[in-house]
């Protein structure tokens, strides 16, 4: 009977370690790099992944740069965290191929490596949980048309250029613009750094110097928000669309200001994160991509239950 309980505990202990030890969870220490942390949608994305660590009884830590601007400072978190010897790592890259060798590092050291909202020109992320991103940007692409009657001039703001939601986003619209909509012109294409402010000039700028503009996409949080401004301030009547949510933005879609916006589902994308790290540490196989989904929102769907849940103040 003694032998057989012993046995039990062996057997136990071996399903629950895996591919890694698991045995005792509470050491189990996650540390998730992100974009940002001054945006509503990265506050989100935190939650999410808080919950998932708590399900399943491991540590995380979540920072991010000051601004999404800042590719250096993003590296020397990244670099610190895998300093610490964390069991697991999660990463979303400000530049997709600035991250890649200390991600090889992490890779040599066997600490699986889980990419969120936004991935690497790289195999070493064993999966990235993220919206797919150029599908999302189509179909905003696919309501500015809509909007403006399928002709005219349209420009775009967009966080970066360097990292795969920047790069994505930016071509899901404009391939589609081109592919189904050749009657539209996109004027200018311009980076604000995911900053409102400067976004908010780029914007003004826009509309400066485009006297025939009808509308104005603005690829993430910061963008949106900022080409919002732009358009108050600059007095002028046309079609915005943003990306993401947070207060402002369903502030100005409920005022008319804003047409309406892409929302991802960051609370998920948090979730997917750790869950996914947790997989990875037991030996469990994970597809290259977990799409993560994402949804149209105006003033007239704002408070149907399925969009009101992925929506975040």
């Amino acid at each position: 009977m003694l032998k057989r309980r012993i046995f039990g505990v062996v057997v136990g202990l071996g399903a629950l370690i895996g591919g890694a030890n698991l045995a005792h969870a509470d050491d189990v220490y996650i540390p998730l790099i992100s974009k940002g942390f001054q945006h509503q949608f990265w506050q989100a994305v935190k939650s999410g992944a808080e919950q998932s660590a708590k399900g399943h009884s491991v540590r995380i830590t979540f920072e991010g740069p000051e601004t999404e601007a800042m590719v250096d400072k993003q590296i020397d978190m990244l670099s610190a965290a895998l300093a610490k010897k964390p069991q697991a790592l999660g990463i979303a890259a400000l530049d997709s191929k600035a991250a890649i060798p200390l991600l090889k590092r992490a890779q040599a050291s066997k600490i699986p490596v889980i990419a969120f909202d936004s991935g690497v020109d790289s195999d070493i992320p064993l999966t990235t949980c993220a919206t797919d991103n150029l599908a999302a940007a189509a179909l905003a692409a696919d309501k500015m048309a809509e909007a403006i009657g399928n002709a005219g001039e349209v420009a775009v703001i967009v966080h970066d250029q360097t990292s795969r939601t920047g790069i994505d986003r930016r071509d899901g619209f404009l391939n589609q613009m081109k592919a189904r909509h050749p009657n539209i012109k996109i004027v200018s294409v311009q980076y604000g750094g995911g900053d409102h402010l400067k976004s908010a000039e780029i914007a003004k700028a826009m509309i400066q110097a485009n006297p025939g503009l009808k509308g104005i996409f603005g690829a993430n949080e910061g963008s949106a928000e900022g080409a919002a401004i732009g358009v108050r301030e600059s007095g002028k009547k046309l079609v915005l669309i943003g990306f993401d949510s947070g207060k402002e933005q369903k502030a100005d879609i409920t005022s008319g200001l804003m047409l309406g916006a892409i929302t991802q589902n960051p609370v998920g994308i948090g979730k997917c994160t750790v869950d996914s790290a947790v997989k990875a540490l037991k030996g469990e196989k994970l597809p290259m991509k977990i799409d993560t989904g994402f949804f149209w929102y105006d003033k007239s769907n704002m408070n149907d239950p399925k969009i009101a849940a992925v929506l975040y103040d």
